[in-house]
């Protein structure tokens, strides 16, 4: 499986290299259809890939994608959530578009990124996202147009605004990045902190953005 994983990853960085996309900021995307066309390729159908909707209420999609071996074991799992009317895609498309973004993910929980882990789409959408929940608690109709590029990086100073293990938890992986030398270390640290972002995200919505940023921020660097 390590070794299958390994040509995966080398295929998906070819295909970045030749099909990668680059978005604002300079910053390349190699898109799910290639990522899934190289699990495809090394993996058969020794592994496969299911998706499940949990919320889907006129307004709000949300979609799990699992990756399972072929005993049912799960090795990887990713989770999206868009607002139906929220950017182009979403007026006509967003249940599809965001089954691809948790497919996405759960391929990055494996080591198949696009480049960033949350898929471009996601975190061009973060801004939107947060800014429509908070419009609607207000109800406020007056939305500023979200920022182009990736989520604002953690400032030094931001962390003590939290508390307890969440303040713990930023300042561990901002003084972690600082020492991650490559691309791969980067995306292998998202990977083992995983479920903590995951919980973070639970508790505190903009401490988790904060997060993601700091990873897209580390992450620019080798692009």
């Amino acid at each position: 499986m390590t070794a299958n994983i390994m040509d995966a990853m080398g295929l998906v960085n070819e295909f970045h290299n030749k099909h990668g996309i680059t978005q604002r900021g300079g910053k390349k995307y190699t898109q799910v259809v290639h990522r899934m066309e190289a699990f495809r390729t090394v993996f058969g159908l020794e592994l496969g890939v299911d998706t499940q909707v949990l919320v889907d209420d006129g307004h709000r999609v949300v979609v799990k994608a699992i990756i399972t071996n072929q005993n049912g074991i799960v090795i990887g799992s990713g989770m999206a959530e868009e607002i139906r009317g929220e950017g182009h895609v979403n007026k006509t498309s967003a249940l599809e578009n965001c089954e691809t973004s948790a497919v996405g993910r759960a391929l990055a929980s494996i080591g198949l990124s696009g480049g960033e882990y949350a898929s471009a789409n996601e975190m061009e959408a973060v801004g939107r996202k947060s800014q429509n929940l908070s419009s609607q608690a207000v109800g406020s109709t007056d939305v500023t147009p979200p920022s182009s590029d990736a989520p604002p990086p953690v400032q030094e100073s931001q962390p003590e605004r939290y508390s307890g293990a969440d303040k713990d938890l930023m300042y561990t992986i901002i003084n972690a990045l600082i020492n991650k030398k490559t691309r791969a270390t980067v995306e292998q640290y998202f990977v083992e902190m995983k479920p903590a972002i995951k919980d973070l995200r639970d508790r505190d919505a903009d401490a988790a953005q904060q997060i993601l940023g700091k990873f897209q921020e580390k992450l620019a660097e080798f692009s």
